[in-house]
């Protein structure tokens, strides 16, 4: 049968979930520090998807399939309701994904930086780029020079606290070249938005850096003409999935009223 999926849970069960999806090629601690925060009012849950972190022995399959595990969990532990989603990049894709499963899955939903239209010549550059590397992209000493170098290429708003870093380092290098290379080929290559997303009742927010490439910021526009009632919202100044990866405080400030509000 398929193997279940890790999630890793914060504040009390008993109050309105909300579900935040990692990226590709990242992990469950994507979200930690805004799991932290929201876990005074709400009850979050961090999954950690195949084929990364802790789960990197387990083949990456697609999006449609992570959805199936996700849909799961929230019909096994949460009476097929969620108060939120939220998802970046692939992540962002999957929440999509799953919005087009079940009219009223969520009250909310923030998709941040994520394709919804397939890229196939930039899927096939960044899968011979995966091919050509390494059987491990991100050896433990590649993973080091990066966190090493991020003060020269980052503000210091937007460094990594240790424990974050602790994490990077140890689940990075566990991403192997197959599971890059299926994770880039569904998402890049073969999603495409479903029909049946127009049928959503939930509020859904996409966001988008102001420096994304413009197939994110396509894909946003593409999502709105299925869902109008769809908020877009452009960071400013800012790149790919920035408030989420680097910019926890910001990315409350934009949520939590967002989920507040009626």
């Amino acid at each position: 049968g398929r193997v279940p999926m890790k999630f890793h849970e914060f504040g009390d069960e008993g109050n309105p979930t909300v579900m935040l999806i990692h990226g590709g090629g990242n992990a469950w601690w994507n979200y930690l520090r805004q799991a932290r925060v929201l876990a005074d009012r709400y009850h979050v849950v961090l999954p950690t998807l195949d084929g990364h972190g802790e789960e990197f022995v387990v083949p990456y399959v697609s999006t449609e399939a992570t959805a199936d595990k996700l849909m799961e969990f929230i019909d096994t532990r949460c009476g097929g309701h969620v108060f939120a989603l939220g998802g970046v990049s692939l992540g962002g894709q999957i929440v999509a994904e799953q919005l087009s499963r079940k009219p009223d899955l969520a009250k909310k939903a923030i998709i941040d930086g994520s394709l919804c239209i397939p890229q196939p010549f930039m899927a096939h550059c960044c899968i011979a780029f995966m091919r050509l590397g390494s059987g491990l992209l991100f050896s433990e000493k590649a993973c080091r020079r990066q966190v090493d170098s991020m003060p020269k290429m980052l503000p210091e708003k937007m460094q990594y606290p240790d424990e974050i870093i602790a994490h990077y380092l140890r689940d990075m290098p566990r991403l192997t070249k197959v599971m890059l290379v299926q994770m880039y080929g569904t998402y890049m290559l073969k999603y495409e938005l479903k029909e049946s997303v127009r049928d959503t009742e939930v509020q859904v927010m996409y966001w988008y850096g102001e420096k994304e490439m413009k197939c994110v910021k396509r894909s946003a526009r593409h999502f709105k003409d299925y869902v109008p009632t769809c908020e877009l919202y452009e960071a400013p100044g800012y790149n790919h999935g920035y408030l989420a990866l680097y910019l926890p405080d910001e990315w409350l400030a934009l949520a939590v009223p967002f989920f507040e509000r009626d």
